[in-house]
């Protein structure tokens, strides 16, 4: 079965899973070739007894319109988790969790997971797209940043804070790093 790279970004209001919420998150299933197979998005009701936190809601602040934009069309956390699986049980191969930062989205993403459903279709894994740079520029982990990457690695996407677009904008740059290794 073919590898499907599910680019996943998410919106909190805080550093970890529990005290605090995940606000809204999004997927972009892709493959090898760069072919966006399908999206999936939530904006997700907070925990019961989690907070905002406060250095995390003074970003917020500057940055209003996303942040309104994952208060909308609010979900249950558990119909949401369960659609989730559910979609990603129907992609057409094995779903592999991409994301930059993948140490950050995928705590949240797997915490969710296995609080509202059990399980994880991504088992214990994620694909980080910064160790992949890392790897593809030979370069240190801390010099891997987006600065440092070649322009050409990179599509005409917006990078919003809004979980789809940033879900697709990274999905897409990793499968041109991908095509770009497997080229070599």
């Amino acid at each position: 079965m073919s590898e499907i790279y599910v680019s996943t970004d998410i919106e909190t209001d805080g550093p970890i899973p529990g005290p605090n919420s995940m606000l809204s998150f999004a997927s972009a299933a892709f493959q090898r070739d760069k072919t966006l197979l399908g999206t999936f998005t939530a904006n997700l009701q907070l925990l019961p007894g989690a907070a905002g936190d406060t250095k995390t809601m003074a970003w917020w602040a500057q940055n209003q319109a996303a942040y309104d934009a994952t208060r909308v069309g609010l979900e249950d956390p558990a119909a949401a988790m369960q659609r989730y699986v559910a979609w990603l049980r129907a992609l057409p191969g094995l779903p592999v969790f991409v994301a930059y930062p993948a140490g950050f989205d995928f705590l949240f993403v797997y915490w969710y997971l296995v609080r509202f459903t059990g399980d994880s279709p991504f088992s214990f894994s994620a694909l980080d797209i910064k160790t992949y740079a890392m790897a593809l520029l030979k370069k240190g982990f801390h010099d891997a940043v987006k600065g440092n990457m070649p322009p050409h690695w990179f599509d005409a996407h917006p990078h919003t804070h809004v979980a789809l677009d940033d879900a697709i904008e990274q999905g897409a740059l990793f499968c041109n790093m991908l095509a770009e290794n497997l080229r070599k």
